[in-house]
């Protein structure tokens, strides 16, 4: 059994995803509270003497890494990798996700597709039986934000999504990603085709990347009160439902 708290959630589901890494692999490191609980981790099996070579997500997670003297290299230097381990805002039974919450998506997709599997790791609070309860982020150019937020919302109300898409800041500035865009978050509550809503906003000039990852994730180690659980395969396989 796990702990109810959701950091040590996080840990459990982090360790079981150590497991699947073995010696000379090329390693995705992803971004977010339950990503650096893995690299955490990666860190203390590299300073024992295991050797792998990591590909990062985002500068946060880069100096972290670093801090831990995990092997760096870039997605330019390693464009193939064996693994990529990362979190989600939010998962469902098709092994769709939201991600995005940190404002590493467009780093976290990329990382992602050029890994043979990405193994999402999460605690169970963000399974979801309908997608979009955590606001759906979505990277896009500065210039021409607001004909970009209003084609955003177009094209999420063909979907049956509507709702409020803001311009995200912190501490009142506006947050500006690792790749000098912007990010709106969009508080749909649902998302009633997440598929359809992925190909119409790819297709927005000045979305640069939105935060569903469809058909990405090989499987998801999720730990809670139950325990740990996988759902989908941690092989190669393609991705299966969740029973």
């Amino acid at each position: 059994m796990t702990s109810e708290n959701p950091d040590d959630a996080k840990r459990a589901a982090a360790a079981a995803a150590l497991e699947l890494v073995t010696p000379g692999m090329r390693l995705g490191l992803g971004t977010g509270s339950t990503a650096r609980r893995f690299v955490e981790l990666l860190g203390a099996r590299v300073a024992q003497g295991l050797d792998v070579i990591c590909v990062p997500t985002s500068e946060e997670t880069r100096a972290q890494a670093e801090e831990l003297k995990i092997p760096l290299a870039t997605i330019e230097e390693r464009p193939e990798l064996d693994l990529t381990v990362d979190g989600a805002d939010e998962f469902d039974s098709r092994l769709r996700l939201i991600k995005g919450g940190g404002g590493a998506l467009l780093r976290e997709k990329i990382v992602a597709s050029a890994s043979a599997r990405m193994i999402v790791i999460a605690d169970s609070s963000k399974f979801v039986a309908t997608l979009g309860r955590f606001p759906l982020p979505v990277e896009v150019t500065p210039f021409g934000l607001e004909a970009t937020r209003r084609s955003i919302l177009r094209e999420a109300e063909a979907t049956g999504a509507s709702g409020a898409v803001l311009l995200r800041k912190r501490a009142g500035e506006i947050f500006i990603s690792d790749n000098g865009n912007y990010i709106v978050d969009c508080h749909f509550a649902a998302l009633p085709d997440p598929d359809a809503l992925a190909q119409r906003l790819s297709a927005i000039p000045g979305v640069v990347e939105h935060g569903l990852f469809i058909g990405i994730a090989k499987a998801v180690i999720s730990a809670g009160p139950k325990g740990v659980e996988v759902f989908g395969r941690l092989d190669e396989a393609p991705p299966g439902l969740i029973p």
